[in-house]
């Protein structure tokens, strides 16, 4: 990754592993934010995207991402309306994120595209159920506080995540790699546990 005058400019592999891995997991958490944040910032000069993201920094997606953004940012604070708006996002997060990862390698060739989207799809899949999961138990609680609390949260990590793929593209891969072995550990640990309750009673 290099840096010039305040601007950033992906020029390597890694730092475009780190975008398109960086886009589909923030896309399963915020997908309005990244679409907006990521075009904002490469219209106004402050990063180089790769030439398959340029479309980002069209004035309509910036505009129509904006104006989601901004009602998600409401629906996203409020008890049960976020685990609806999260429900119904599950068919478009995820898509989403595949896409945006493979646009980020378009000069690369079909096969790095295929391989990102598989990888972020899945990575979006992660952070949207962990998102949704997570909202779920949250809503158990009577006051309207937590949610906006945990909403907040999730759109700072969001933007420190789209900030580290552009600025320290490696620390973005390895926070990803500790993201998948948790969610691995998660999803098949808790499962072999059941089983193993299971088989034991």
């Amino acid at each position: 990754m290099e840096y010039s005058g305040g601007v950033f400019s992906s020029t390597d592999l890694a730092s475009l592993l780190a975008i398109a891995a960086g886009l589909g997991w923030a896309s399963g958490i915020r997908l309005y934010s990244t679409l907006f944040v990521v075009g904002l910032a490469g219209r106004l000069g402050w990063v180089v995207l790769p030439d398959g993201l340029s479309i980002l920094e069209n004035h309509w997606v910036l505009g129509a991402a904006g104006l989601m953004l901004f009602v998600e940012f409401f629906a996203d604070k409020l008890p049960f309306v976020d685990s609806l708006w999260d429900g119904l996002h599950t068919f478009v997060r995820i898509p989403a994120g595949a896409a945006l990862a493979a646009m980020a390698l378009g000069g690369q060739g079909t096969e790095w595209q295929l391989a990102m989207a598989i990888i972020g799809g899945s990575l979006a899949a992660g952070s949207h159920l962990g998102k949704a999961g997570t909202r779920a138990v949250v809503n158990l609680s009577p006051e309207p506080f937590s949610n906006i609390l945990v909403s907040l949260g999730e759109e700072s990590l969001v933007l420190l995540g789209l900030w580290l793929m552009f600025a320290h593209p490696l620390a973005m891969l390895g926070l990803l790699a500790v993201f998948v072995v948790a969610l691995i550990w998660l999803v098949f640990g808790q499962r072999g546990k059941a089983v193993v309750e299971q088989t034991t009673r």
